[in-house]
């Protein structure tokens, strides 16, 4: 059984990666139940998907239960540490989305190292990408979400085998956007396994 909570901000991507994530799974033959919680905002708030590889009861992620946080933004990372425990494996993006509060100057955006330190203090486990770097690198900077899911791939601690994530992703992204989707999934898998 893999416990997975998946968080990030409106319009990265987090539901579809959750459902690619998922559907690789059952391709697998492996039960994968997913909740998705959304935040006031369709872009912008924070979004958090909890799927459980091997549950049959419930999705539910309790404090200190995640086998694995895959976060999409730094911060969202760091506010899912309650849900790790010293064997959660972080897959995380390094690449800030600044909130509407630090754009206008009424907060500052954390120190990135400090929050990967804070997250290193609970578990040594954590894989950073700077995943809108490569999916820039990639050709499109929407594909960041691939990147992502090739990192995770990348880890020993993915539920399910690259060629099948690879294969979900192929079978869930439109036709037109199919190699360059592919293209940021094995960058995001080289940038894994070389960090």
């Amino acid at each position: 059984m893999t416990r997975i909570v998946v968080v990030g901000v409106g319009g990265q991507g987090v539901l579809f990666a959750s459902k690619v994530l998922s559907e690789a799974a059952l391709m697998e033959g492996k039960n994968a139940v997913m909740s998705e919680v959304h935040g006031m905002a369709q872009r912008g708030g924070v979004v958090m998907c909890n799927i459980c590889v091997g549950c049959i009861e419930s999705s539910l992620v309790g404090d200190a239960e995640a086998d694995i946080i895959f976060a999409f933004e730094p911060m969202e990372a760091y506010r899912a540490l309650p849900k790790a425990n010293a064997g959660t494996r972080f897959v995380t993006s390094t690449s800030k989305v600044v909130p509407v509060v630090v754009s206008i100057g009424k907060q500052k955006y954390p120190d990135v190292e400090g929050l990967f330190n804070e997250i290193r203090a609970i578990t040594p486990k954590l894989t950073a990408v700077d995943a809108d770097a490569l999916a820039n690198q990639a050709g499109s900077y929407v594909t960041a979400n691939s990147v992502l899911l090739g990192a995770l791939a990348g880890t020993a601690e993915c539920p399910v085998s690259v060629e099948i994530l690879k294969e979900a992703l192929k079978n869930t992204v439109p036709p037109k956007t199919l190699e360059i989707n592919m293209k940021a999934f094995e960058l995001g898998l080289a940038a894994a396994k070389l960090g």
